[in-house]
């Protein structure tokens, strides 16, 4: 039987838009000999609704469109859905995170998503009813055995702590199954992509049976979805793999034990840039913006976010805005300068000198001339923040605000000010990433001056002042945070494992708990670690917990 791996990048809500792109890619893989094509979770709704899992309405156009689907279809295939459920003993949730297969004009075999994540950015308990059994499906001279996404993250073999009790493709497998098939939304973060795989061989090596993986492609608001759906020989050997990044069809053969093998970006500073050009892309579109634009200082963290607006949304759609201030130095204002020229992007300057010292004149009474301090360096980001927000209402483009992991982590950044925009880019990119970025930015040409990338980097909102005035130098602060925030370490731990000073890791720490209402009220930002901040990193603000 010949299986098409059938990847595409669905919107939230969009049932006639995702229907189309099913439609349209079943015919694809008919085309190409396929018996069989296999989609990604939830693909006809778009993962993840969230609330509007809530409404009525939602569930009923689920239900309505993948009747339809099931009546024009034109190839077997099996497709995520929110369907309902009735619970035998009259409780639970009404709905299930489902995969139907569609043949011969009608819904022929449904299965229930067994495993329902509550970590992280996952909270499928809140919605669904989970499965209480695993069925297999009679197909072809195949036995299926479908599973959804989580369901397959639970093999006692691979983790060495399980989550659940218990393990669908284990249940599968034992009545008698001999493909096993995932449909999956499985988000990206950096080094994901090996775990994954090596996840996969395992099953299909103990279980001996081929393992077919589908995932989403695509941005859904901080979610990056990188596709790279797979399949395995029951040897575990990878046979066939789509793209990543990209929409894509491959052919994986349950015969022969062959496929289609499409090329992958190797580095991983790669496949993160590639992500957050997925990410940006997306989000921006789907949201209903064409243009979008930056806020230029000069600096790294606004360089690597314009360039990688330019390999989301084209130069002819990003316009770069140069606000030089009285402490901004004439190799930024430079830098800015030959960046945009390099990018190809449209470029204004606007000076906010003149309009600072009238908030100075005016803010007279109320500071009663006490010294200078950061309340006036706030007034100076605040009115950069004022600017961009003026020229995207007048012109309605998104601002892609700059700030970085590590300055959001500790308040490093001005509520109002560089934290305004509608999407925060690299905010779940550490600054020394950034930085590596930048130079896989110039792997080819010189995009991002040398000169900023290799100057040391400051806010410029005082004379002469350097980031390592107010934080401990990158090598040591990315290194706290990670273990930190990522990992979940105390501050007594890291010291210990870091050799660092107890005092300065905890300072550390108490920055970022302290700076948790800034992070409620920044822009929502990409997805590319192990532990964002946002929804999958819930901590209140009011606490006085001290680690």
């Amino acid at each position: 039987m010949k299986i098409a791996l059938a990847q595409f990048n669905p919107t939230v809500g969009d049932f006639a838009g995702n229907s189309a792109r099913i439609l349209s890619l079943a015919a694809q893989a008919k085309q190409r000999g396929a018996d069989l094509a296999v989609f990604s979770e939830l693909c006809l709704c778009g993962y993840f609704p969230q609330d509007l899992l809530e409404r009525p309405a939602f569930i009923e156009r689920n239900q309505q469109e993948l009747k339809e689907l099931a009546g024009k279809i034109p190839l077997p295939s099996i497709v995520g859905y929110a369907g309902r459920v009735t619970s035998g003993n009259g409780r639970g949730k009404s709905i299930a995170n489902k995969a139907a297969l569609l043949c011969g004009g009608r819904v022929a075999f449904e299965q229930i998503k067994m495993l329902l994540p509550t970590y992280d950015v996952f909270d499928e308990s809140r919605y669904f009813q989970p499965a209480d059994h695993q069925s297999v499906y009679a197909f072809h001279e195949e036995q299926l055995g479908i599973t959804v996404c989580e369901d397959i993250w639970n093999d006692k073999n691979f983790w060495a702590n399980q989550l659940y009790d218990r393990d669908p493709v284990a249940e599968i497998v034992g009545k008698g199954s001999t493909v096993l098939l995932n449909i999956s939304g499985s988000p990206y973060t950096l080094d994901k992509r090996a775990l994954r795989f090596e996840m996969l061989r395992t099953i299909a090596q103990k279980h001996t049976r081929p393992v077919i993986y589908v995932n989403q492609v695509g941005g859904d608001d901080s979610l990056i979805f990188d596709g790279a759906s797979m399949a395995l020989t029951a040897e575990g050997n990878l046979a066939a793999q789509a793209a990543a990044f990209e929409e894509d069809i491959v052919l994986f053969d349950t015969a022969t034990q062959k496929g289609e093998i499409h090329e992958q970006p190797q580095e991983e500073i790669a496949y993160a840039y590639r992500a957050l050009i997925t990410g940006t892309r997306d989000y921006v579109r789907k949201c209903g913006f064409q243009k979008v634009l930056v806020g230029l200082s000069g600096g790294v963290d606004s360089a690597v976010v314009a360039s990688i607006a330019v390999a989301s949304l084209g130069a002819e759609n990003v316009l770069g805005v140069s606000m030089p201030g009285p402490f901004s130095s004439q190799g930024s204002k430079d830098d800015a300068v030959k960046l945009a020229k390099n990018l190809g992007i449209r470029f204004i300057s606007i000076p906010i000198t003149q309009v600072f010292e009238s908030y100075k004149q005016a803010l007279v009474p109320a500071f009663e001339n006490r010294p200078v301090d950061v309340a006036e360096e706030n007034i100076q980001a605040r009115i950069r923040g004022n600017y961009l927000m003026a020229i995207s209402n007048k012109f309605g483009s998104m601002v892609l605000s700059t700030g970085n992991k590590s300055e959001l982590a500790v308040g490093y950044c001005t509520l109002y000010g560089d934290m305004a925009g509608g999407l925060a880019v690299i905010s779940d990119v550490p600054k020394l990433m950034v930085y590596e970025l930048a130079r896989w930015i110039n792997r080819e040409r010189e995009v991002i001056p040398r000169s900023t990338i290799e100057k040391a980097p400051s806010a410029e909102l005082r004379p002469n002042q350097k980031d390592e005035d107010s934080l401990p130098p990158y090598e040591v602060l990315d290194r706290i945070l990670k273990a930190y925030i990522e990992e979940v370490k105390t501050p007594q731990e890291i010291a210990d494992h870091y050799g660092f000073d107890l005092k300065l890791v905890r300072d550390i720490a108490l920055l970022v708990d302290r700076n948790e209402y800034k992070r409620k009220q920044a822009a929502p930002g990409l997805k590319i670690t192990s532990r964002a901040f946002g929804f999958g990193r819930p901590f209140p603000i009011a606490q006085k917990f001290i680690p």
